[in-house]
């Protein structure tokens, strides 16, 4: 039975999930993957905990009354005589904590992440997280960084490793813009209580102007334009910003008091759609041409990105062996669950490579 050791940052709608699918599942684990899944540390932007017998379905009051101020290396020193293997699991939006990967990984942690932000941060931190995974044997999975739990970057990364030429990724990338587009292109609802309601469900970023510039998507194609083995940086790609420059700066709970303010805008880029059109914000990644694409466009009722339903996200691939019919991948591409199921993917998946420690004791002498 392998020993595996969660370390969990970020405590919010998808991490508090995870916790949740990895309870339920703890007795699956150990008798279908021999996996021992232990989430022995949590932490949130203050405040962190730690349990050698790990968390269970009480762990919020255990952490409410026992948690203690949070330190930089609160996991590292708990776990540095622990035999079980290590994985550190960013359920965050933090560009703080993106950063600390590389140390992260040198201190001996696997890595999972729904975070896209340490893989669209400068390509030399990109290439240097890399470097440091390799050197250290340690694996890196971010799956949920493009599609929640769609298996977008697995698809890109065996097409490539199969010698695959990819020509062009498009789609609508974005769960969360496509659960408030298709409401907006069908019903007669105010754009800033769709947006609201997105919010509530888990669907958009903490923050929704971070789906609302273009931000979000053009990470997710930065990060495929990336796997295919483009050299770019975030500041190449050309987004369409749906935040009025007057409320780009202001804070998350005056922007989202002022969120009415959109309500005139996006009616009228509804007003001048076609007869049988509807709004979809695509993303659009040519290789060839090394070119990135974010904006709100209107497209056909019947095509695919308009045939489109609630927060299902929808991919297409075009290369060399799909040339003129792209291979597609359409699903759930928003919502604390499927990204949480996501996260829980990436885990087993590591874990199922990792050989099991020459001991079960918990201390080394």
């Amino acid at each position: 039975m392998k020993q595996i050791h969660i370390y969990l940052f970020g405590l919010g709608n998808v991490g508090s999930k995870l916790i949740e699918q990895i309870l339920e599942s703890h007795s699956y684990f150990k008798r279908k993957h021999q996996l021992d899944l232990k989430i022995v540390g949590l932490a949130n932007s203050s405040q962190v905990y730690t349990s050698m017998d790990g968390v269970s379905h009480d762990w919020k009051e255990v952490f409410a009354h026992h948690a203690v101020a949070r330190t930089s290396d609160a996991f590292y020193v708990f776990s540095q005589n622990l035999l079980a293997h290590r994985i550190a699991v960013d359920a965050t939006a933090s560009k703080e904590l993106s950063q600390f990967y590389p140390e992260i990984a040198q201190q001996g942690f696997h890595i999972v992440t729904a975070n896209k932000i340490a893989n669209t941060l400068s390509q030399s931190f990109y290439d240097r997280l890399r470097h440091i995974l390799l050197k250290q044997e340690l694996q890196f999975e971010y799956e949920t960084n493009v599609g929640a739990g769609l298996p977008i970057i697995e698809t890109v990364k065996r097409l490539t490793d199969s010698g695959e030429s990819i020509k062009a990724i498009n789609g609508v990338f974005s769960g969360s813009l496509g659960y408030i587009f298709n409401r907006f292109s069908q019903e007669g609802v105010a754009f800033s209580s769709i947006v609201k309601e997105a919010l509530d469900k888990g669907f958009t970023e903490p923050d929704p102007r971070e789906d609302l510039s273009g931000n979000d998507v053009a990470r997710k194609l930065l990060v495929l334009a990336r796997e295919t083995g483009l050299k770019l940086e975030f500041e190449d790609i050309e987004i369409e910003n749906l935040v009025p420059a007057q409320l780009q700066s202001l804070k998350i709970a005056d922007f989202l008091q002022q969120l009415p303010q959109l309500d005139e805008i996006l009616e009228e880029r509804k007003n001048q759609l076609g007869h049988n059109q509807v709004l979809r914000h695509l993303g659009q990644l040519d290789v060839h041409h090394k070119t990135l694409k974010v904006s709100l466009q209107a497209v056909s009722k019947d095509s695919p990105a308009g045939q489109l339903q609630g927060s299902d996200g929808f991919f297409e691939i075009f290369s060399g062996s799909y040339a003129q019919e792209p291979l597609v991948i359409k699903g759930a591409g928003a919502g604390r669950e499927v990204t949480a199921r996501g996260l829980l993917s990436d885990i087993i998946k590591i874990s199922n490579t990792l050989v099991q420690k020459p001991e079960l004791n918990f201390y080394t002498n």
